[in-house]
């Protein structure tokens, strides 16, 4: 699975990857890239990091584990959706607006939150089968005037999307 995830935006909802920001933005960086660096190794998944950069930008890559920084003349947000839209995967993100365009463009949009409840749960040994809750689920069907068709049970294409791509972190590696 190929993941694009929007580095300052995970590191900001990890109480972890936070407190390590504190010492640094390098060490913050660092310790969120050795966090993926581990499941790219265990899952055999692709990562590609961006963070917001200055000057030129430029990127690197380990094991797995890529990373881009975005030039002065675009934010990583840009970015991210110009990767998603020419590589597709799953976005990782807070930002409302990205993962809209992530959706647009056919890429999965996945929640930072999401996506770290399932990394702690990888890293713990206690993944179980992903289900998003039902506030999760109804959270995208509050803005809808007309009441869903189908079954009320069954969670939608973009969460069952989601699950998908979060499951595979959980799934046993190739």
């Amino acid at each position: 699975m190929r993941w694009l995830i929007d580095g300052y935006n995970v590191i900001r909802r990890s109480t972890d990857l936070r407190e390590r920001e504190k010492n640094s933005l390098e060490a913050g960086r660092r310790a969120l890239l050795d966090l993926l660096g581990r499941v790219a190794r265990d899952r055999g998944d692709q990562f590609t990091v961006v963070f917001d950069g200055a000057g030129a930008g430029g990127s690197t890559a380990s094991a797995g584990v890529r990373i881009v920084f975005s030039s002065a003349r675009e934010s990583a947000d840009r970015v991210l959706i110009r990767m998603a839209a020419a590589q597709g995967g799953a976005v990782v993100s807070d930002d409302r607006e990205v993962l809209r365009s992530a959706a647009r463009v056919g890429a999965v949009p996945i929640t930072a939150r999401e996506f770290l409840a399932r990394l702690e749960a990888v890293e713990t040994g206690a993944v179980q089968g992903f289900r998003e809750t039902e506030k999760d689920a109804d959270d995208e069907s509050e803005s809808r005037t007309a009441p869903r068709k189908g079954n009320p049970r069954r969670l939608g294409k973009k969460a069952r999307a989601a699950a998908r791509a979060l499951g595979r972190l959980g799934g046993h590696p190739h």
